[in-house]
């Protein structure tokens, strides 16, 4: 009787999920004419969603022409999500990055290069042990140029791999700055057991792999 109780509640949760992924709100979102951020100070700012936002900050603040990483939420229909709402996986949102860069010093194609290095592109709903909806991938585009780069090395990398690429492909809308306690995790919390086990690791299959005139010496 456990048992059945048991999968009854994750088949509810699992719908619960599912419909938030595809109700009408969220596909407002998904069909919505993308914002396109200005460049201030000469810098631009770039959007993408990878799994946990603590690995994805270390991944990006290891490039070059990157000044800054901030972790948040975007790619949902609800206002104002937090870690505590966005893991119910009912807001649409997922955990993101806002990546703040030189784009005379790295370019925008770059950027992407580096989110399909740093995970494992087939991966549904999650990357490595964090699973849901708010750990899909996504890469936001903010004009039709950038979603033309997206979409070709998404195309170029599904017939490299012969596999299907989980990434989904958003017009930018709203990033939402995630707690305070949230940011430069990984070098606030380098003993954290999460950040040795999982995000180090990932840190490093990325630096190994990525071309090493791109990286900063530290991050």
């Amino acid at each position: 009787m456990k048992n059945i109780i048991t999968l009854f509640a994750i088949t509810v949760l699992f719908s619960c999920k599912n419909s938030a992924q595809n109700n009408e709100k969220q596909q407002e979102v998904i069909n919505a004419k993308p914002i396109e951020v200005p460049l201030k100070n000469g810098k631009a700012k770039a959007y993408f969603a990878s799994g946990c936002f603590w690995c994805v900050e270390a991944v990006y603040e290891s490039i070059k022409g990157v000044d800054e990483v901030i972790n948040g939420y975007s790619g949902g229909h609800t206002k104002h999500p937090t870690y505590e709402s966005s893991n119910t996986g009912r807001t649409g949102h997922a955990e993101a990055v806002e990546v703040i860069y030189d784009p005379t010093v790295v370019s925008f194609s770059t950027l992407v290069d580096a989110y399909f290095a740093s995970q494992n592109p087939t991966q549904v709903n999650g990357q490595g042990p964090d699973k849901g909806s708010q750990y899909r991938s996504i890469i936001f585009y903010q004009n039709d140029t950038q979603k033309k780069i997206i979409l070709e090395k998404k195309e170029a990398l599904s017939k490299k791999l012969d596999a299907k690429i989980a990434a989904e492909v958003y017009p930018f809308q709203k990033f939402w700055i995630a707690e305070d306690y949230h940011q430069d995790y990984e070098r606030l919390h380098p003993n954290n057991p999460y950040i040795r086990n999982v995000s180090i690791p990932r840190l490093k299959r990325f630096k190994a792999k990525f071309p090493k005139e791109l990286l900063k010496g530290t991050h």
